[in-house]
């Protein structure tokens, strides 16, 4: 990944984290990794604990933001989402999976929450 895009991305999801926290989410961690999985950011919003991906554009030449969130992402997504529930012992709290998408191409980003953007695949049990 290019220089420019590793940049874009991570102001991209400093955005979205000031976004959430505007908008009553309490920040928990960013960039939960377990190889080859992440987490952009890992929030409360009220009493539900949200796993939130992060796609940022500086264009539509390519689709909408959150059309770049393929099945095999939301896979290694829910992979990473797991092991972070079983690694912090909250198997038993309400979960979901939101998304950021954060548009640039008319200057200042362009802001929108999806929440329970999608659900856990049947196949990961713990």
């Amino acid at each position: 990944m290019s220089d420019y895009k590793c940049r874009l991305g991570a102001s991209g999801e400093n955005e979205a984290a000031d976004f959430l926290r505007k908008n009553g989410y309490k920040i928990i961690r960013m960039n939960y990794r377990l190889k080859p999985a992440e987490v952009d950011i890992i929030a409360y919003d009220k009493d539900v604990l949200c796993f939130i991906e992060v796609k940022t554009r500086t264009s539509e030449k390519f689709g909408l933001p959150q059309e770049a969130i393929s099945l095999r992402k939301i896979k290694k997504i829910s992979l990473a989402a797991l092991s972070y529930l079983k690694e912090n012992n909250l198997m038993d709290k309400r979960a979901r999976f939101d998304v950021v998408t954060l548009n640039y191409h008319l200057g200042k980003p362009l802001v929108t929450l999806i929440k329970n953007a999608f659900d856990l695949d049947g196949q990961f049990t713990y």
